[in-house]
């Protein structure tokens, strides 16, 4: 989801210029939860490496218990740092070279021109590849232990949507062939690994990586519904998400991560590493590092994970040695039900930052009202034309024939924006976003095909020598 990606990234970033007296987390969760639709939160407070985590609301897990603090969400987008420490682990063991191209590594890509794009543009979302091509995962529908490999088969076989490292555009799929080569360099599975390399020598107990099974253990997800949320079938996990968005987390554990760092010390990877991290990457990155978006300005370091069902937030101060972890167990409606600003402003809260400021969404309520007065406003118009078909018929020339077939292509037009231009602007197809907004997608499709079948159904009735009002039923 791009669009939320990027606007809840620049709400963080702004949010991090200044710091002022603020209300209590609980006092802003207390207004914001409801109003989100979210059943609940879990934060985390990181400072000088003391943690303080707490539970907010209700955290059902998979399994129906009452979660707590340490109940592990998936934590999205944010799982992108993992990776990318990982690799910078396989950097420092001399197994990989950050400017080596990738069909040095994975021989898929040999003699493409996408063999030609190097590690270092793919930890930096500068490799070609679009934020469309990347949310089209594959589903690990298979269990296949080797499901990722295959995925980033078939992305060896993709065109690039730009020649490498001349544009930064956000794209899964620069993540899931860095965790084919993780697995390949390594000899590992990518889970396995990361949970023995990272996740172990952390002390993150209560997490674990996507490893195609059911874990009961999980958050339950939430996905938005005409402004409340809806429980979603959750708790299986997909290998083929797992290096891109498949690292599941209490907010606890995270926030021993982000404790590791910004601690400066040499663990599970050297200081200087973690700090090659967290700086931009390039000139064309000047707000991306490997895995961390950057406030060149604040030095702010942070992540958003977007997942059908679940919003997520990291941020840290490496300087001041502070970091906030924000896990809520709902997806953001468009419009209504939003989770933006409950993420970011919680997370400004525990930061001591001044909240970014934000507007009440007018626009995209209105869209969204918009699309579910339409099939509303079709319907009665195709009654109305029932009752009127002779004046229809009535129409002769030009002017008469624009009258009854400008609808048609009006509608197609209207169609064609729901199928393909709106998801595109989200950087996905209309598929993907009926996992994230199935609402917003159900109101869409309702509002295009009742505008074809009115517009089809006038053409119709023009032409019908039948006599007196159609009958509807």
């Amino acid at each position: 989801m791009r669009l939320f990606l990027l606007s809840l990234a620049c709400a963080v970033a702004g949010a991090a210029s200044a710091s002022a007296p603020l209300g209590s987390i609980d006092d802003f969760v207390a207004i914001e939860l409801p109003r989100s639709g979210a059943p609940g939160l879990v934060y985390a407070i990181v400072e000088d490496g003391d943690i303080q985590a707490a539970a907010r609301g209700a955290i059902p897990t998979v399994a129906g218990a009452a979660g707590t603090a340490d109940t592990p969400f998936l934590l999205g987008s944010i799982s992108k740092s993992f990776t990318a420490l990982a690799v910078m682990q396989l950097v420092e063991g001399g197994e990989v070279a950050l400017d080596a191209g990738i069909a040095t590594y994975l021989p898929v890509f040999a003699d493409r021109a996408s063999g030609a794009i190097t590690v270092r543009q793919l930890l930096s979302h500068t490799s070609g590849f679009s934020t469309r091509q990347g949310n089209n995962t594959h589903i690990d529908l298979t269990d296949r232990e080797d499901e990722l490999s295959r995925h980033v088969d078939r992305i060896a076989q993709w065109s690039l949507a730009s020649d490498p490292g001349l544009k930064w555009e956000y794209s899964n799929a620069n993540y899931q062939v860095l965790g084919a080569l993780i697995e390949t360099v390594s000899g590992r599975d990518f889970a396995s690994y990361l949970e023995a390399e990272i996740l172990a020598p952390i002390g993150m107990a209560d997490s674990f990586v996507a490893d195609g099974a059911r874990h009961e253990s999980m958050a339950l997800a939430h996905r938005p519904w005409f402004g409340a949320k809806r429980v979603m079938d959750a708790g299986v996990t997909h290998r083929v998400i797992a290096p891109a968005g498949g690292v599941i987390a209490s907010a606890a554990d995270v926030a021993r991560y982000l404790a590791v760092m910004m601690n400066g010390e040499d663990d599970v990877v050297s200081a200087q590493s973690k700090a090659a991290m967290m700086r931009p990457a390039s000139a064309v990155a000047p707000f991306y590092g490997f895995g961390w978006f950057i406030d060149a300005e604040t030095q702010a370091v942070f992540h958003t994970g977007v997942s059908p069902g679940m919003d997520t937030l990291a941020i840290l101060l490496p300087a001041e040695q502070r970091g906030a972890v924000v896990l809520v167990n709902a997806g953001g409606g468009f419009g209504f039900g939003e989770t933006s600003d409950l993420l970011s402003g919680t997370g400004d809260r525990a930061l001591g930052l001044a909240p970014a400021e934000s507007g009440p969404g007018w626009s995209r309520k209105g869209l969204f009202v918009m699309f579910a007065l339409l099939p509303i406003f079709f319907g009665l118009s195709l009654i109305w034309a029932s009752f009127h078909r002779e004046g229809l018929r009535a129409k002769s020339g030009l002017a008469g024939t624009f009258s009854l077939w400008f609808p048609v292509v009006a509608t197609l037009a209207l169609a064609w924006v729901v199928v393909d231009l709106i998801p595109r602007l989200f950087g996905v197809s209309i598929i993907t976003l009926q996992r994230f907004q199935p609402d917003l997608v159900l109101v869409m499709l309702a509002a295009a095909v009742t505008g074809v079948m009115l517009a089809l159904a006038r053409i119709a009735m023009a032409y019908s020598g039948t006599k007196g009002p159609l009958r509807l039923s």
